[in-house]
Order: structure tokens, then sequence, then C-alpha cells
């Protein structure tokens, strides 16, 4: 037997003789369960003899038969006439927003102001394309005021930027994991196909939306001109993301995602990865939401802690602990108990569930954020 990874106490072994992975976990002192990010998720056992078995050729050819069965499969999901295969969801939401914007001279990009193509993807849209972004509020619910995105399209007054497109998240990540529903996205489609500007969704959590609402992941994206889904996230994919949209616009993309660095040859051993993401991965995600709630609704009673139950509707957890302590609390939590959560300023602390946090360790996450705050704070007194 060979060992070909070793990952985060995670060993990975390819048994010669019965020809698949074999995976365990091999735990020294403490068992860590790692919160911090559905980015954190390993492979499955299916993944990896997907891997080992994956047909491969040249993607930038076009002849990686499983890199092509994988875009024509994302492509029928959402919807869409043809799909693109690249690195990562940031990459895709760059390739869309260039390919949105080419042809045009000084293009503006409509964003809201908490979204993750604004505020974590190095401001590629202004530094690789010289495209303006226009922000607005992303309000509690993580929708954009439909009046507002009309009134700041531009006319053709030459003192302004064109504006090209407009962006929204789905989920929408730093409102709390909030999905934003199909009527919503239609409103704001009627809106960019009156004005005809292009639509984009960073679908990164699509499918977590998709669960959450009870809505095909198709529906969801049906008024956007382009779509990215993210597969290394709580569809546990080692890497990888896709781009979907009007075939004309994903030829385009192969160009951008050339220019970009992301041409990648044998990737089908990946791409099979994403096969195992989208026909399995995402029959599961209810599991996640449910716990987060669960831990939510255990910590909500906590000193130091306050949470609000009504934004936690998919995998994220998101709570503000008293006398800017975060930093704090999310010490002891890693120190004390294994436990690792991402602390976003002195108050604001993340936690997100996902497949490597099954069920049976919610009440152990509840024990040792109890145990936590009476050692931060004192007894367990509700805290707002």
């Amino acid at each position: 037997k060979v060992v070909i990874q070793d990952l985060f106490l995670e060993l990975c072994f390819y048994d010669i003789e019965k020809n698949y992975f074999v995976q365990f976990r091999s735990w020294t002192k403490m068992t860590l369960l790692d919160l911090r990010s559905d980015t954190v998720t390993l492979p499955t056992a299916e993944m990896y003899k997907a891997m080992a078995e994956a047909k491969l050729g040249d993607d930038v050819y076009e002849e990686d038969p499983t890199v092509n069965l994988l875009e024509e499969y994302a492509a029928d999901i959402l919807g869409k006439e043809a799909a693109i295969y690249v690195p990562t969801c940031t990459m895709a939401n760059l390739t869309a927003i260039l390919g949105h914007s080419r042809g045009i001279r000084f293009p503006e990009m409509i964003v809201g102001d908490k979204q993750h193509t604004y505020m974590y993807e190095c401001g590629g849209a202004a530094t690789l394309g010289s495209i303006h972004s226009r922000v607005l509020a992303n309000r509690a619910d993580g929708t954009i005021a439909l009046q507002d995105i009309e009134k700041l399209i531009r006319d053709s007054d030459v003192h302004y930027p064109v504006t090209s497109m407009v962006s929204l998240e789905n989920t929408q990540n730093m409102c709390g994991g909030i999905p934003l529903t199909a009527e919503y996205i239609d409103r704001v489609g009627a809106v960019t196909n009156d004005k005809r500007i292009k639509l984009h969704i960073d679908g990164a959590r699509l499918f977590n939306a998709s669960v959450a609402t009870n809505t095909p992941a198709k529906r969801l994206c049906a008024a956007a001109d382009s779509v990215s889904i993210c597969l290394s996230k709580g569809l546990a994919s080692p890497a990888g993301a896709l781009l979907a949209g009007k075939r004309d616009f994903i030829l385009d993309a192969r160009h951008v995602r050339k220019c970009l660095g992301g041409g990648m040859r044998q990737t089908g051993i990946l791409a099979a990865c994403g096969l195992v993401s989208l026909r399995a991965m995402t029959q599961r995600l209810e599991e996640d939401h449910i716990n987060a709630r669960n831990i939510a609704k255990g910590i909500s009673q906590l000193n130091g802690i306050s949470v609000d139950l009504d934004k936690v509707e998919t995998n994220m957890l998101y709570f503000s602990v008293k006398d800017h302590r975060s930093g704090e609390l999310v010490d002891e939590l890693k120190r004390s108990h294994g436990i690792l959560v991402g602390a976003y300023d002195t108050e604001l602390v993340r936690a997100v569930t996902h497949k490597d946090i099954p069920d049976s360790k919610v009440e152990y996450v509840i024990k040792a954020f109890r145990q936590a705050t009476e050692k931060l704070f004192g007894g367990t007194v509700y805290y707002k």
C-alpha cells in the first residue's frame, strides 16, 4: 500500500490489490471539528474511487471525456446551454464579469456591499478588467433594493462609466448564509433585461439555496445570464467550480479562462469528484442545515453570545460575542475542545456545518460552547 496523502490528520491510501482508495482518520490527542468553513471538507471515498477510474484527456483541447460529461451535466441541472469547468469559483465569477463587460469601454458592475465578489476576490474585476464597481447595500435578507438597482443603472452621459451588469450572490454569505428567492431574482432579471445589461449570480452555495427554498437550482438562476457554482465547499470536491450560460458566452469564457491561467490539462481526475458532488452531495445538504440550526438553538441561551435564529436558514450561523472577546472565545474553543470557528472581528464569529460535522457531534459542539462561555463570561444567561 502506498501513502498518497497526509492532509489535516487525514490519511489516504491506495490499495493496489483492491484498486481503490482507502480513507480513514488517525486522530492524535484531540479530534478537531473544523467549523471555520465548508471549504475544509475532505473528499469522500466515492470521490477517491472516481478519481482512480476517471477517463482523461486534454481539456484545453476539449478532449477530456470526464470534464465534458461534468460540463454537460452542470449545464443541464442549471438550465443553461453550456458550462465550463474552472479551478475556483473566484475564477468563475471573474470570467463571467470579464465576459459580460467585453467590448464595453469604461464598464461598471452593480454589486452588493457584502457580496463575495466585492469583498473577498482581490478586486479582480478592477485589477484585471478595469471594471468599476457601483456598490449598493445588501439588506438584512441578502437582497439589494430593486429601486436602487434601477436608479443606479447609468445613462449615456459622458461623465459616467457604462453599466454592463448586475451581480448577485446566492446564498448571501455575509448576511448569514441567507438564500435569495427565485421571485426576487426574477424581478432583478426583469430590470436587467429591460435595460439590456447582464445578470450574473455568484452561486457558490446555490444548492444550499435550492434546498432551503425547496426550489430547483435551474429555477433559481432562470433569469440570470450566467451562474457560477462551487464544487469544493459543501459539495466536498477537492477543487473546482463551473460557470454556465449561453453557448457563445461559454465559448468566449474559454478564452478568458486561458488568459487567467485556468486552462488545465488532464483535469478529469478532479472533474470526476465534481460529478459525485452534483449527483450525490447535493442530496445531503439538508443535514448540514439541520445541524447548523440545532447548534444555533443550543448556543442561543449562553451568556456572552447573541444569535439571530431567524437568520439560520442554511449551513451558516453567525453570532456576536459580548465585550469584544470573540478572539478569546475562538482560542478557548480550539485549545480546550478542538473546535475551530472563525472570528471576523472582535465581535462577529461564524460557524459553518458540512459533511465532516455529523449530527453525532452536534451535542459535543454545544457542550464545548457552554463550557467555554461559562469560563469566559460566567453562568448561562442570555445576552443580547
